[in-house]
């Protein structure tokens, strides 16, 4: 991975291909590689669509949706810092629309697919019914070089931030603290950033998703979810993903090793955001449970002396017009707007 590192930073990419997409109202041109094989014509027009792809790393067929900004192709000469944005469980990219996102003309956004319940990490257990599931390697390895490559980015840890909503708020800490040397930003909106045993609700919940506990998950989804049609499926052992979840004789040091709210002093020098509400007191409700997974990072943050930036945005009355305190895009959209500017700024300094 450091290897790859190097040398992604050092690429100048093939965009000049990439700008026929403007002037025929289609998606630009996208070369397979880096272990990635597109399986279908993109869909959408030059600045907003997804590309369907696969790769030996994860099983089946994956969607990665990117956003371009409005000016694009007017300078062929001009590179743009990227925003990679992980979506929840059981989403997907095609239905992250929040309008916050198509906002920015200063940055590139890049969202790509996490599974239902893929938890962006390797999974510890690569033999089980849903066949292979290394979605950090997807990611890290593969989507980042491959959007370099084909897209006129600055690829520099400066110029890229990852952000994420629910299990993508645990990926995008969780992918900063691995690899702090790609992100110089990081944003967790309503997310599962404490697997410890003092979010004990969280853990069970991430256990749930892998042995298809659909009436469990569904409070706490942040997708589309019908219990009579799990996302989540096929089951798999709950060990699959960090190995055992109980600590019982240190038997869950694996998922203390991937818990962000164990390991914030990895995050020094980057910028951190929380966004977080608190269910408006409703206990079936994801962020009722996730206000305090927030508020437990951030005292490990306080204790570490480090800067960050925190909303509490609690029923949501004080926060836009389409937040009610829950788990929902209403808030989320209203943390996106927050979060663009600040990120563009940083960019830009």
């Amino acid at each position: 991975m450091v290897a790859l590192v190097a040398v992604l930073l050092a690429v100048t990419g093939t965009a000049g291909a990439a700008e026929a997409g403007g002037g025929t109202g289609a998606p630009p041109p996208m070369a397979d590689g880096f272990g990635l094989t597109q399986v279908a014509p993109a869909v959408g027009g030059p600045t907003d669509f997804y590309l369907t792809v696969t790769t030996p790393e994860v099983a089946g067929r994956h969607h990665i949706k990117i956003i371009l900004p409005s000016g694009y192709y007017r300078d062929p000469a001009k590179r743009y810092p990227v925003l990679y944005f992980l979506h929840g469980s059981p989403d997907e990219p095609v239905r992250q629309t929040y309008p916050a996102l198509s906002s920015s003309n200063a940055m590139i956004t890049v969202i790509p697919d996490g599974g239902a319940r893929g938890w962006y990490a390797n999974w510890l257990d690569q033999n089980t019914p849903a066949g292979a599931q290394n979605w950090e390697n997807f990611h890290l390895d593969q989507v980042i070089p491959f959007i370099d490559a084909n897209l006129r980015t600055v690829a520099t840890k400066k110029a890229r931030a990852v952000a994420g909503v629910s299990m993508g708020g645990f990926g995008a800490f969780h992918y900063a603290q691995d690899h702090p040397e790609l992100f110089s930003q990081t944003a967790s909106l309503s997310g599962d950033i404490d697997l410890s045993v003092d979010s004990m609700d969280l853990r069970l919940a991430a256990v749930a998703s892998l042995v298809d506990g659909p009436g469990v998950l569904c409070g706490l989804s942040s997708g589309s979810c019908d219990p009579a049609n799990s996302p989540y499926k096929p089951a798999v052992d709950s060990d699959a993903l960090f190995g055992s979840p109980y600590p019982v004789f240190n038997a869950d040091w694996r998922w203390n090793n991937a818990d962000p709210s164990r390991h914030m002093d990895r995050l020094a020098g980057i910028g951190v955001s929380i966004y977080v509400g608190n269910g408006n007191g409703v206990v079936t409700d994801g962020e009722f449970w996730l206000e305090g997974a927030a508020k437990h990072v951030k005292e490990h943050m306080d204790a570490l002396g480090m800067p960050y930036h925190y909303v509490d945005y609690g029923d949501g009355s004080t926060w836009g017009t389409q937040c009610n305190g829950r788990h929902n895009g209403g808030c989320w959209e209203q943390d996106l707007r927050d979060l663009i500017p600040r990120l563009e700024t940083a960019f830009g300094s």
